[in-house]
């Protein structure tokens, strides 16, 4: 079953790259349109405020949360907001979007860039996010997982914390 669930999500993931004129690369699936915009706000590690848009949450990622309304804090989310403050605050972000434009809280769902830098990879990579993906943005789904292991594998950021 889990083979058969496996297959079944490469063929969707497969379809949706041919679907959107992509293709895919050793670093995962390049391609798409794209606009640029000035981030007027860092909310957290994984959502901005941009110029003409509003809120814009970065697709295939989670950071930590800094102000869960049950739980409060968690561990690393000021360091993953720190992170994104420092890649994007006052930048022009070139977004790319995916097949799903907006999440259930109506924030625009996005890839970022800030020049060639891909943001959300990035992200992963130094470990402040990890991978979570909603289809049917799965574009950079690949790459996201191989930069997450490759983190993990280093004990870097959010995955060196001791649990409790």
């Amino acid at each position: 079953m889990k083979k058969a669930l496996l297959l079944m999500n490469g063929f969707l993931i497969i379809g949706l790259v041919l679907l959107n004129g992509l293709k895919f690369t050793s670093e995962g699936v390049i391609g798409g349109d794209s606009e640029e915009y000035l981030v007027l706000k860092v909310i957290d590690g994984d959502t901005i405020k941009v110029e003409k848009l509003g809120k814009v949450r970065y697709i295939g990622i989670d950071t930590p949360e800094i102000k869960h309304p049950s739980r409060g804090p968690e561990p690393y989310g000021q360091e993953a907001r720190e992170a994104n403050k420092r890649l994007v605050s006052d930048q022009t972000v070139r977004l790319e979007m995916d097949v799903a434009e907006r999440d259930k809280y109506g924030r625009l769902l996005a890839y970022v860039y800030v020049g060639d830098l891909f943001v959300n990879a990035w992200l992963v990579e130094q470990g402040y996010a990890r991978v979570m993906t909603y289809p049917p943005n799965v574009k950079y789904a690949y790459l996201f997982l191989k930069l997450e292991r490759k983190a993990r594998e280093s004990d870097k950021g959010l995955w060196g914390i001791a649990e409790d």
